[in-house]
């Protein structure tokens, strides 16, 4: 999954800043099961979401339930699928005219755009009278405790488990898995030896970027605290880095420094690497290759460390509503039914899309566990409690425009990259990322959303 360069992050970044401090907002049209009236005559809702990773998913999406939706409503619906570093750019745009979508999908935190969309805490509270309430992933990624607002609504999410080769791993060591960072650090060397390196990136793309927080929230070490307090120059913080650059020295080779958003997912299919951290959708596509390599690879949870295990999800999917959107009522009507077919669009995501609102899908453990691509059967059961072992991004926190522009600046895969090449030691990087994160911070907070 691709990110933005810093000059383009820089350009629309700018514009969004100027937006975040609007204070006027669009008059609130209430929504109660859809029983808004639709007229006559045929209305138009724009939408514009990621491509997705999926494609059985975009498929039901635009020939199935959107169609299907269309005509029950007499809307004409739009839909444009963007790649992921499209996204923030084309929002931008869209601020910037006034005009040009009506509902926009984000595959991760919108929370720069608060002050240009809707407070959608009345679809919130619908949907959670209907299948009770939402996951604590989804609800950090969408609220803001300062403004009490919800900036946006997330129909799903998307763990970050480990995928690894268990054949490999028995053949060095019987029995072993990826369940702990010291495992991957012992096994992995073993690994390495024998011409099997882990993957793991260090570089300025977002799978790195969720892959290192990974092993900052198992050590104990955080970019902010719950009050948004930043707070990574911390001993955690450094023994962390500590054993990103043992993993790199002894399991790694240094390619990883240069990745893209998709070399993990290539060097996991390529048969030469051991074990990476990404969404299952790496599995789903070896699954569909005639060699029996996804029958080789097997998922396991975030790989605990000495605190805890714990990392953020890959993304968090979250629809946003312009205020200048000039159909309102039939864009919260569609975050409704859409949410409320989650069951459909959970197997149709081939199990890649944990719902946001748990309730609308009450059969999710007996469709992992029979999941008909899963050889052996029961193979993704190991995401049946992902919610324990996954979190936010800006944890303990809430995430926020400071922990949006500190993901988009690559602060943290640069961290652990300057730690393991020697650039700098752990203490010298720790304080470095602190100096690069505070004046981000300090900017948002002055403006009154942190």
């Amino acid at each position: 999954m691709g990110m933005m360069n810093r000059r383009q992050f820089l350009k629309w970044g700018g514009l969004v800043g100027a937006a975040a401090i609007t204070t006027s907002c669009l008059p609130r049209e209430a929504i109660k099961g859809g029983s808004k009236s639709i007229t006559s005559a045929k209305r138009k809702l724009n939408i514009v979401q990621q491509t997705h990773f999926v494609p059985a998913y975009d498929s039901w999406f635009d020939k199935e339930f959107v169609p299907k939706w269309s005509q029950a409503n007499n809307v004409e619906v739009t839909v444009e699928h963007l790649a992921f570093a499209d996204l923030y750019p084309r929002a931008a745009q869209h601020v910037a005219n006034q005009s040009g979508s009506d509902l926009f999908a984000f595959a991760n935190l919108p929370a720069m755009f608060e002050g240009q969309t809707v407070d959608l805490t009345d679809v919130v509270t619908e949907l959670e009278k209907k299948f009770g309430k939402m996951e604590e992933i989804a609800r950090r990624s969408t609220y803001n405790p300062k403004t009490k607002k919800y900036f946006g609504i997330s129909d799903h999410w998307v763990p970050f488990p480990i995928l690894y080769r268990k054949d490999l791993w028995d053949q060095v060591e019987p029995g072993s898995k990826p369940d702990t960072w010291d495992d991957l650090l012992r096994v992995g060397g073993k690994l390495k030896a024998i011409g099997y390196p882990i993957g793991i990136g260090m570089s300025p793309e977002l799978d790195s970027n969720t892959t290192l927080r990974s092993l900052m929230y198992s050590f104990g070490s955080s970019v902010q605290d719950e009050q948004g307090n930043v707070v990574i120059n911390s001993k955690n913080t450094i023994e962390a880095l500590k054993m990103g650059s043992a993993l790199f020295n002894e399991t790694m080779t240094p390619e990883i420094f240069s990745w893209s958003s998709s070399s993990n997912n290539q060097f996991l299919l390529s048969k030469n690497c051991s074990a990476i951290q990404n969404a299952i959708s790496a599995l789903r596509t070896a699954e569909k290759r005639t060699d029996d390599l996804g029958q080789l690879i097997y998922l396991s949870k975030i790989c605990a460390g000495p605190t805890r295990r714990l990392g953020p999800a890959n993304l968090v999917n979250v629809y946003t509503l312009w205020k200048f959107s000039p159909v309102i009522d039939l864009a919260k009507k569609f975050l409704v039914d859409l949410i409320s077919d989650y069951a459909t669009a959970f197997s149709k995501s081939e199990l890649y899309n944990l719902p946001s609102f748990p309730g609308t899908v009450p059969q999710f453990k007996s469709l992992l566990d029979s999941d008909p691509a899963s050889n052996p059967r029961g193979k993704y059961n190991v995401l049946a409690d992902a919610n324990t072992w996954t979190t936010n991004l800006g944890y303990p926190g809430y995430g926020n425009a400071a922990i949006h522009e500190v993901l988009d600046t690559f602060i943290i895969p640069k961290m652990f990259a300057l730690t393991a090449q020697g650039q700098m030691s752990p203490e010298e990087a720790a304080r470095w990322a602190e100096a690069s994160i505070k004046p981000i911070f300090q900017k948002w907070k002055s403006r009154g959303l942190i």
